[in-house]
């Protein structure tokens, strides 16, 4: 157990970071608050390899298997002799990987920053943030105890609104940091009562005991909470479904997802930390992390199936509209993220069958890589434009070769096109789908086909489509000093974090590291299958080559294409009314049938309530207030005239 304890160290770092930078960073080490906060995350880093070193490949598989290892486990809160609140480090397959992808990812937003951020007058503040933020997913990440998963859960949830309006001066940023907030905060509650019906009928809040008891079909816990039914469904499927409510507002599932495309008023480096690769992902972990419990309920699974694929098509086809680069990007989480959550929901526990699990984890780490690239290969092209749209965009290959290049492996990575990483990881899903569920895998290949013609839409408006001016486009945005003698791509610093995980998207299709595990903790052999690849791989390249035709020079194609498509058209770039949907309940029913009155008992009941009983306690006092004379012989008959009375009750008692 002591073998793993040096783990505890890869979360700390980050808090203790925040803690110094968020109480001296603005006044004393404001100069090398990026410096301090990158090289914190860059020793979390060597120690998240290290730990992924030993468990995949020393100590961490017996007999075949991978254990699940708790390193460390202290009782916080005690409400029972079974049931505590426990502050633990877990470690398993699934918590090194994403130990790995995590402090990779954000390592590289972090050194990112300090050429996207340079100047800025808030910059400890904003490396203060990033560190909470990666404290807080890495703490979810290594937690033994779901309620530990919640805590840190909600740390996130404050961690991201923080960096979200991180310039609040602007009120879009403001209103985006309020609707992420609110938003997830609804969803958290599903997960909050989640959690305690699982808690209440498990008899404990230790992931690894509820797995336990939840999947031993004659324990008393598993047949007292399949037996327990509300509304026609057992308790076991309120519980997983509110659990994942949760992580659907987490990872912007249908319909919770309205928060992640504004949430791009952020940094863009924030865009690439949160919502590509980390906090968005953490509703896949969840449902991860509790496969088993899920795999004992049909219902559940099959909620998450559909939930996650038409989430997958949804966003796809309103990516296809959009001309914001971020919101496209957005859209193309919110896409990939359903990917994960509908390979997990046509799983199966462990075995070949447990492909679907293994397909999804795989998947999000590759996705990890490539979209995090696509979001720091996007800032730099706004750190030289100083726009998100696209029309202010084209031709910038020459100007940007290193962004260029990047960006085109990313795409190809995303898009499936072997041998990128983002083929392997998307066969896998496709493959699992194809066995399970002919639907899905009918939405899930149409899906894989719009992911590339619209990031391809993206490629050809942002490095091609017409020529660019040096002059257009050589002013630094973010440069509030004088020297601006990083023009183009910006330093080395930015460039750099692109070469390496363009050299991620590339190659980590193949690292063995993760050793495809399934939920059971058994190594699964994979292998490409070139008949079957041949149907989402043609698909993805006449999608391509569809983009290039519209895009890559300029034209009026895809502006007929787009009147002909008419209302459909209109509709999806207005993100089909999803948000004047929800405007409109809250507005025209929630606040004047639900709110006002609410607001009128309360001034009215409540505070008349109070109003009254301080009127009350004001005319009392006003009317004894005489029997405080400050007479000394008029308090001493009040004294001996209550010793009057309490001697005749006395005596009337003893008689």
């Amino acid at each position: 157990m002591s073998n793993y304890l040096y783990i505890l160290w890869i979360p700390l770092l980050p808090l203790a970071t925040f803690v110094i930078l968020g109480l001296f960073g603005r006044k004393y080490l404001s100069g090398i608050a990026g410096i301090l906060g990158t090289a914190s995350l860059l020793t979390s880093t060597i120690l998240s390899f290290v730990a992924a070193k030993q468990y995949f490949f020393v100590d961490g598989k017996v007999n075949g298997i991978f254990q699940k290892i708790v390193a460390l486990k202290y009782t916080w809160l005690e409400f029972s002799p079974n049931v505590s609140i426990d502050l633990g480090i877990i470690v398993d397959p699934i918590s090194v990987m994403m130990l790995v992808v995590v402090t990779s990812v954000s390592l590289m937003v972090h050194v990112f920053s300090l050429g996207y951020m340079k100047g800025e007058e808030r910059f400890a503040t904003y490396y203060a943030f990033l560190s909470l933020f990666t404290f807080s997913m890495l703490g979810l990440i290594l937690s033994a105890n779901i309620f530990q998963v919640y805590m840190f859960w909600e740390l996130v949830g404050v961690s991201s609104f923080l960096l979200i309006s991180y310039y609040f001066n602007k009120p879009s940023a403001v209103a985006a940091s309020k609707k992420a907030f609110i938003v997830t905060r609804f969803a958290d509650l599903g997960f909050l009562i989640g959690i305690l019906i699982l808690g209440f009928y498990g008899g404990t809040l230790d992931i690894g005991l509820l797995i336990e008891r939840f999947t031993s079909i004659h324990s008393t816990q598993f047949l007292s909470i399949t037996s327990a039914s509300f509304l026609g469904a057992s308790m076991l499927t309120w519980g997983l479904t509110l659990v994942f409510i949760g992580g659907a507002g987490k990872s912007a599932m249908f319909p919770l997802h309205i928060w992640l495309p504004d949430a791009m008023e952020g940094p863009t480096p924030v865009s690439a930390l949160i919502h590509a690769a980390t906090m968005v992902v953490a509703g896949v972990y969840l449902v991860a992390r509790l496969f088993p419990v899920f795999s004992m309920d049909e219902t559940a699974l099959t909620i998450v199936t559909y939930v996650g694929a038409s989430s997958a098509l949804f966003a796809a086809v309103i990516a296809c509209t959009q001309t914001d680069i971020k919101r496209v990007l957005a859209y193309s989480t919110m896409s990939q993220i359903g990917y994960m959550m509908f390979a997990l929901g046509i799983s199966k526990n462990g075995g070949e069958n447990g492909l679907g699990y293994m397909a999804s984890m795989f998947h999000l780490f590759t996705h990890a890589f490539f979209k995090s690239l696509l979001f720091l290969g996007a800032g730099s092209v706004i750190h030289m434009v100083h726009s998100n749209e696209m029309k202010d965009m084209g031709g910038l290959r020459k100007l940007m070769p290193v962004t260029h290049v990047a960006f085109l492996i990313a795409c190809l990575a995303i898009a499936g096109i072997p041998p990128f990483a983002g083929f392997f990881s998307k066969e896998e899903i496709l493959t699992a789908a194809f066995h399970e569920n002919k639907i899905v895998y009918g939405i899930a290949l149409f899906t894989a086909a719009l992911t590339s013609f619209y990031m391809f839409r993206l490629y050809f408006n942002i490095f091609w489509s017409k020529e660019a001016t040096v002059a257009a486009h050589a002013h630094d945005a973010h440069t509030s000093h004088d020297d601006h003698s990083d023009h183009g791509e910006g330093p080395w610093v930015m460039k750099l974090p692109l070469i390496i995980l363009a050299a991620c998207a590339v190659g980590v299709g193949f690292v063995p590291f993760s050793q495809l595990v399934t939920s059971d903790g058994a190594a699964l052999e994979t292998h490409v299958d070139v008949v079957f690849s041949i149907a989402p791989v043609v698909l993805s390249v006449l999608a391509i080559l569809l983009a290039a035709s519209f895009y890559k020079n300029k034209n009026e194609k895809s502006d007929k294409v787009a009147s002909a498509f008419g209302g459909f058209y209109t509709a999806a770039y207005k993100k089909f009314y999803v948000d004047e949907v929800y405007i409109f309940i809250t507005k025209k029913i929630i606040f004047p049938f639900i709110g006002q009155p609410i607001a009128w008992a309360d001034r009215n009941i409540v505070d008349g309530f109070m109003l009254l009983l301080a009127k009350t306690t004001a005319k009392i006092s006003e009317s004894i207030k005489g029997l405080q004379s400050g007479k000394v012989q008029n308090y001493a008959l009040y004294f001996f005239g209550g010793v009057a009375v309490l001697s005749i009750l006395f005596i009337y008692i003893w008689k």
